[in-house]
């Protein structure tokens, strides 16, 4: 019910206000495990990425956004529930696993997973190089990634702002990226450097990004 809610009412209001151009669609594998990997430019991008995905896609967002209380708290939660978003804690010792532990359940049973492999949201619109979870999961669920771009989200709703501005916003699907080469080795560090690199110099082309913090990296 909630998803069909996402479809019919909230997606419809959204390419009404902000005609969102979306390029690459069918590069999203129409069944099976996938992951979108995605450059992160406002909090709006977790509400963008579902809403012109082909096909439905779970999140994370934080355990925090399930518990606020009157009618901003309930808002809140029925945004993200409808949206597909999967509560995790951030502030604990084991956040991070807990997280890549949501992300499989969702990747086993052959769904699509979105991800920003830069762990949070650019400030300077520079991409950050990205962290190896990304990668984890494409390895050890076996599936693709496909890289995405976003552009003027954080026009929409920038850093700070609580409240929306009117600019016409963009995401590019790339094609899907495999690494076989790489089969059966998430628990080796190397690989997974070598995945994550490769997945971000592909969101890198496609938002025209500057790079930051990269280092020597090698596409």
């Amino acid at each position: 019910m909630l998803y069909v809610m996402s479809r019919f009412v909230l997606k419809p209001l959204f390419w009404l206000f902000f005609r969102p151009r979306v390029t690459g669609r069918e590069n999203v594998p129409a069944t099976g495990a996938v992951i979108l990997a995605s450059n992160h430019l406002s909090f709006i991008d977790s509400i963008v990425i579902p809403l012109v995905s082909p096909r439905k896609v779970a999140m994370l967002a934080k355990a925090e956004y399930w518990r606020g209380k009157g009618i901003k708290g309930w808002w809140t939660r029925t945004l993200f529930a409808t949206l597909g978003a999967q509560p995790v804690e951030r502030d604990t010792h084991r956040a991070a696993q807990a997280a890549l532990d949501t992300a499989m359940s969702v990747l086993s049973e052959g769904d699509a997973f979105a991800i920003y492999p830069e762990g949070t949201r650019s400030r300077d619109g520079r991409l950050a190089r990205g962290k190896t979870g990304v990668a984890w999961l494409a390895l050890t669920a076996d599936c693709p990634i496909v890289p995405v771009a976003i552009k003027g989200t954080d026009r929409i709703m920038p850093i700070g702002s609580r409240g929306l501005r009117p600019h016409r916003a963009s995401v590019t699907f790339g094609k899907p990226l495999h690494f076989p080469q790489y089969a059966g080795q998430a628990a080796k560090g190397k690989p997974r450097r070598e995945v994550t690199d490769a997945v971000m110099h592909e969101i890198a082309e496609l938002s025209g990004q500057e790079k930051a913090g990269w280092g020597d990296a090698c596409p």
